[in-house]
């Protein structure tokens, strides 16, 4: 996807674009473990359960 959209981002010069870029530059960086615990957060929220 990144690769997509700097293509695109050359092509049109467009500033949008480049900002697209930036930001899923940004969420590549963090570690596959964190991005996929973050995700399997939101289809599981953990609850507290009290006694």
């Amino acid at each position: 996807m990144l690769d997509l959209t700097w293509k695109v981002f050359l092509e049109t010069g467009s500033v949008e674009v480049y900002l697209l870029y930036k930001e899923i530059e940004k969420d590549n960086e963090n570690s596959p473990f964190e991005q996929e615990h973050r995700l399997a957060g939101l289809d599981f929220p953990v609850t507290r359960m009290t006694n």
